[in-house]
């Protein structure tokens, strides 16, 4: 026991051990190092040292794809990545008739390889570098929305000044809440193109009622390219592009794994809050995750029955839908998940132990600098008191924002007239998101809203949504939105059948000429929705400003709290990583079936042979029939499990993984590549606020079922022959 726990133990009689697990862990690269013996003691055989290299195997293939993460797999640009991650790319060139999402598409040649969607991007990380003495510099001093604009506009500048390098997207991200802050510099791949993709069937095989479950027997893979332009710089797609060629690209092993295996996982996940304070934990188990889960359902509901009656609107939300059911199952699955390991409780009682190190036993460490306890403790109190405030607003604040961002042509004309009013002024001056740099993305999303919008349907979306806006209490009510909609069903009704019946901006010519309008004419326009947008602009304004204003203080004090959780996992001598925050983390671990109930073990791997008992031919269990006669042959080549002496399908390890990892990809020992991560287990999905060994888990695609399928069942032995792992003859 540590000696401040033993001094704890003599004052208050209690000292709770860190509630953190040996596998715990979504570590900064420049961390690695560090870890070499833990990493060594795991099983991997390669220098840890290396790992802290992104310009160099293996941490170079892995980027940013989408929503998700992907890894290249070839030096022509070929990137794997997850049918879902890529789901939107299949849509978008879906349509009645030929619907890509249910046949799968296979390219002949890289000649056949079909456009993706505008707005998809691939990021290849090339810089990560620390940055924070010049941000906090600037906001010295400073609180609330002083201190908020002051670390905006330091990164503005840092972001301009390494986006002279061209074809680069920068950005400056921060750690532990503020503490630390880097600049992230990556290459921008606009033109990235659907390679193969197997059809929904094999894709997403049990779609939701398999989603997070084990076992699992889903092909959730797709492949891309990226491509750039002559000069081999970053461009928009044009057929006489050609493949990008990567710093790095990733080996496919031969050898699939097996139980035990060391195993290890590089990618970006999206955002943990495993270091919240304990009230935030109480707040998103109390009410969050199932007020998010039940609105989500709402929505859900509409867009099925508005795509059962109109098939081009089935096509055109097949991506939002799948986003919609993936969300709401996750929600409800964290909910169970806390609950099931006691994480409110819990993280109460290590958050009071640690308050009480703080206050008996906390100090700073030799040659740091840092808080006395007392304004630590201070600080921590008014961070309380601002979340409090937040709270007050959080119903409104959850239905305001599904308005704004899940729908599409309404967000199409707040982000028109929010553009409107920045280009007014210089550029460094923009709010972030509408600057120069932001406005090629934004004209890709107006393009693409084309094959994502119909009007019946967004406005039953809505109607549902002022529904819940109208129940409101009147204090969390605002004026313009009331004034806009009216305060009953039939007046909304009427109201939005008037706004998307005069809207010219379902036309895409008429959007993008948005783009190129004087400020003052959007401004002034007389398009209904325009028009809506307008009015409805110095609310979001004045509730943008409310916001900064919190998240300034938010900044300026929670690194006191994270300061205090660091030196008290020091005390324990125990390391300690920063929650994600959709930059690169590598988790390491190992093969593992797990235990979810008494009497019930899982096994790590899973066979073809689950397919079969599966399979009801109705949907989501509706095997295709190439696939059922593939295996029905039983010719798997040396894509079989030696062992099992049948094809596998999908695999378990323990690693540490949340939403954003889809499409990371999982390397053996020697850093070859084994598979790609998914999914999570149903246990294990709050894993991103409570890590619990016993259930966390994370289920992988094994790239053996990849190559047979791409050899047996949908052949394309040109791809495989690409990867480094051509089909036995």
């Amino acid at each position: 026991m540590p000696a401040s726990c033993r001094r704890l133990a003599a004052v208050l009689g209690l000292c709770l051990a860190l509630p953190v697990a040996a596998d715990e862990g979504m570590w900064m690269a420049e961390q690695l190092p560090e870890l070499a013996p833990q990493l060594r003691a795991a099983g991997y055989e390669a220098d840890p040292a290396a790992l802290a290299d992104l310009t160099a195997a293996p941490l170079a293939a892995v980027v940013k794809a989408g929503g998700g993460t992907g890894a290249f797999v070839s030096a022509q640009g070929l990137l794997l990545t997850n049918h879902h991650v890529a789901y939107g790319v299949i849509q978008y060139n879906s349509q009645p008739g030929r619907n890509l999402l249910e046949q799968g598409f296979a390219a002949a040649n890289q000649s056949g390889e079909l456009r993706g969607s505008p707005d998809f991007r691939v990021l290849v990380t090339d810089g990560f570098d620390r940055v924070t003495d010049r941000v906090l510099a600037a906001a010295a001093g400073k609180k609330g929305l002083a201190y908020f604009d002051a670390i905006d506009t330091a990164s503005k500048a840092i972001v301009a000044e390494c986006e002279a390098l061209a074809g680069r997207r920068c950005s400056v991200t921060n750690m532990d809440y503020g503490a630390e802050f880097y600049r992230i510099r990556q290459l921008e791949l606009r033109d990235v193109r659907l390679v193969y993709a197997p059809p929904s069937a094999i894709g997403k095989y049990g779609d939701e009622i398999d989603n997070f479950m084990w076992p699992r027997h889903s092909g959730d893979f797709s492949l891309l390219r990226a491509y750039v332009g002559a000069d081999g710089q970053p461009a928009d797609y044009a057929e006489s592009n050609r493949p990008y060629a990567p710093p790095a690209h990733l080996t496919i092993s031969r050898n699939g794994p097996k139980d035990g295996d060391f195993a290890m996982l590089a990618g970006y996940p999206g955002v943990t809050y495993r270091h919240r304070l304990a009230s935030e934990f109480a707040e998103r188990i109390d009410w969050g995750l199932a007020a998010s889960s039940e609105a989500l359902d709402a929505l859900i509901a509409i867009i099925e029955r508005e795509g059962a009656r109109n098939e081009e609107a089935a096509v055109r939300y097949a991506s939002q839908l799948a986003s919609f059911k993936n969300n709401s199952k996750r929600f409800r699955g964290e909910l169970a998940g806390l609950l099931r390991s006691d994480a409110k409780r819990k993280r109460s009682e290590a958050e009071q132990a640690m308050l009480a190190w703080l206050r008996h036993d906390g100090r700073c460490a030799k040659g740091r600098r840092c808080l006395d306890g007392g304004e630590t403790l201070t600080r921590i109190a008014t961070v309380e008191s601002l979340l409090e405030q937040a709270s007050a607003t959080r119903e409104r604040d959850l239905v305001l924002n599904l308005i704004l961002t899940q729908t599409q042509l309404l967000r199409a004309a707040v982000t028109l007239q929010r553009l409107a009013l920045e280009r007014g002024k210089p550029d460094a001056q923009r709010e972030a998101g509408y600057q120069r740099r932001d406005e090629n993305l934004i004209e890709a999303q107006l393009r693409q809203l084309q094959r994502r919008y119909d009007a019946t349907t967004e406005q039953a979306l809505l109607l549902e949504l002022l529904r819940r806006y109208r129940e409101l209490p009147p204090s969390q009510h605002l004026a313009e939105l009331d004034a806009a909609f009216g305060s009953d069903a039939e007046t909304a009704r009427t109201t939005l059948a008037r706004l998307y019946g005069a809207t010219r901006l379902g036309d895409e010519s008429v959007r993008l000429a948005q783009l190129q309008a004087e400020p003052a004419a959007v401004r002034a326009s007389d398009d209904a929705l325009l028009a809506l947008a307008a009015r409805l602009q110095p609310t979001l304004l004045r509730l943008e400003q409310q916001r900064k204003e919190r998240e300034g203080e938010l900044l300026r004090l929670r690194p006191a709290y994270m300061a205090a959780l660091k030196g008290w996992y020091r005390d324990q001598q125990r390391p300690l990583f920063p929650d994600a925050n959709q930059t690169l983390r590598v988790s390491y671990g190992r093969v593992s079936g797990f235990s979810p109930r008494d009497g019930v073990i899982y096994s790590p791997v899973t066979t073809v042979a689950g397919i079969v008992e599966k399979n009801t031919g109705e949907d989501p269990f509706a095997a295709p029939a190439p696939l059922l006669a593939a295996i029905a042959k039983g010719d798997f080549g040396d894509t079989a499990d030696a062992a099992l002496g049948t094809q596998t399908v999908d695999f378990l390890t323990n690693l540490d993984t949340t939403g954003g990892n889809s499409g990371s990809p999982v390397l053996n020992a020697r850093g070859e590549l084994i598979g790609l991560n998914f999914d999570s287990n149903w246990e294990s999905v709050s894993a991103s606020w409570w890590f619990d060994p016993r259930y966390k888990r994370a289920v992988h695609v094994d790239l053996r079922y990849l190559r047979w399928l791409m050899d047996k069942v949908y052949p394309a032995h040109w791809l495989l022959t690409e990867m480094g792992v051509p089909a036995a003859r």
